[in-house]
């Protein structure tokens, strides 16, 4: 008698912001459920794609199936305002993803919440819909919570902030300023913050309808933030597989240059300084060449990604030139970094970061401490929590001109590493990051949890 044929393999969409921070994770987890037996398709903007596509380094990987849909933006459009962009794509994506999901049979719509007007496709397509949260569960929590910052007057109804003061929902979850709320620091003019904030609003009702919220946390290290969170599913942290450099760059906007592994190689155990500052952080002449100065004066080596758009064009490319030869043999400037290989290198002493959520989790992961300068959005509330609450870290403190001067990132240098405690509390993260990861740990096993949920017809 012939083998029963094997049940097809369920399909998952997987729907990103279109933005570096929020393709990455979601295609690391996008990576584990191919892992499980799942089909994924995942979906970039046009535009995005494109750039994944010339970034990859190999094959796409198999199992997952990248497709795309236009952003409502012409080609000339400023990408970089994700108010502008945010607003535009419900109107340009539902119909294309509506039509996707009928005609593939897809059964499950795994979205970022940045994008979680994609709930309404349960009602329209059929499908269930999950979360995915792209920033910590104590910033998914602040957002839920506007509403009642808006009753007590620290926020008016366009998200201006009208009484500064101390934000703290739990005990053991990150206190903030009022003016360092996400909302308040990631529109470039009030209009836009005022289109976030309402978009909030809009939306924050519906997140309740979602089957689960993933997020990219562990229990351990947030589990008060967890609770605030409705059907919180934490597997984190997520990283890229090891397996395949290839498989690696998936997801990636810029080309890694592998080429600075071998440099580390060539350093000492626990001596490199790693610079980076993620993908939307953008330097004037000012700050720049204060960093630059402040690495140098350190007298440390230094590995230093900087993108092609870091600098808002006042810095031109012959001074950087200039700066490369300069340091030649101490120090390593790269376009971008495989960050990841990178931070678990042991030659890596410590991540002067934006503290963005990904690069939190990655230096947690790998026990390295961090050098907080945080840019906008939810980077205070995780300096906050890698200063205030895990306490694996310190902050760069601002002069009169709100610049961190080179003399102040050659002090705290030598102050992080110089701080035993630091560096055990480090340690200390990364054995529960890891053991929540691992068979039976509280992650892994939520995963799996994920996984039957999404097996469900």
């Amino acid at each position: 008698m012939a083998a029963p044929a094997p049940s097809p393999q369920p399909q998952v969409m997987v729907l990103p912001f279109p933005a570096q921070g929020h393709v990455m994770p979601l295609m690391e987890l996008s990576h584990r459920l191919v892992d499980q037996g799942l089909q994924v398709d995942f979906v970039n903007t046009d535009f995005n794609h494109d750039r994944v596509l010339k970034a990859l380094t190999g094959a796409v990987p198999e199992g997952i199936h990248m497709v795309s849909f236009p952003d409502g933006m012409g080609p000339d459009g400023d990408r970089t305002d994700i108010a502008l962009l945010g607003s535009g794509l419900p109107a340009a994506m539902l119909g294309p993803l509506e039509e996707m999901i009928r005609s593939r049979k897809i059964r499950w719509v795994i979205a970022d919440v940045s994008m979680c007007w994609a709930l309404e496709l349960a009602g329209t397509a059929g499908v269930r819909v999950a979360l995915f949260s792209t920033f910590s569960a104590a910033v998914f929590a602040l957002r839920l919570h506007v509403p009642k910052l808006i009753e007590d007057g620290i926020l008016d109804e366009c998200g201006k902030v009208t009484r500064n003061q101390t934000i703290q929902l739990s005990p053991k979850m990150p206190p903030i300023e009022a003016a360092e709320i996400p909302w308040a620091s990631l529109g470039s003019s009030p209009d836009r913050v005022k289109m976030i904030i309402k978009s909030l609003l809009k939306t924050n009702p519906a997140i309740s309808q979602a089957a689960t919220v993933i997020c990219n946390t562990f229990e351990e290290i947030e589990s008060e933030a967890l609770g605030l969170v409705p059907n919180a599913l934490p597997v984190g942290p997520l990283e890229a597989p090891r397996a395949s450099s290839s498989s690696a760059a998936a997801g990636q906007f810029w080309p890694e240059d592998t080429t600075c592994l071998a440099w580390l190689d060539a350093q000492a155990p626990s001596s490199v300084i790693y610079v980076a500052f993620g993908s939307f952080t953008v330097f004037d002449a000012a700050r720049f060449q204060e960093l630059a100065d402040g690495l140098e004066l350190t007298g440390r080596p230094f590995l230093w990604a900087v993108r092609p758009n870091f600098t808002d064009g006042v810095v031109g490319e012959g001074w950087l030139d200039a700066f490369k030869r300069r340091v030649q043999g101490k120090g390593l400037v790269v376009g971008w970094a495989p960050q990841q290989r990178v931070l678990s290198h042991p030659s890596v002493a410590c991540f002067l970061s934006h503290c963005g959520w990904n690069s939190t989790m990655e230096g947690l992961r790998n026990g390295v401490p961090f050098l907080c300068w945080p840019y906008f959005a939810d980077q205070f509330c995780n300096q906050s929590y890698v200063c205030n609450v895990w306490g694996t870290g310190v902050k760069l403190s601002t002069d009169e001109r709100r610049v961190v001067t080179k003399e102040e990132i050659k002090g705290k240098v030598s102050q992080l590493l110089g701080d035993e405690k630091i560096r055990a509390r480090a340690a200390m993260w990364k054995d529960k990051a890891y053991a929540s990861i691992a068979e039976g740990g509280s992650s892994h096993q939520n995963l799996l949890e994920l996984v039957n949920l999404l097996r469900e017809q």
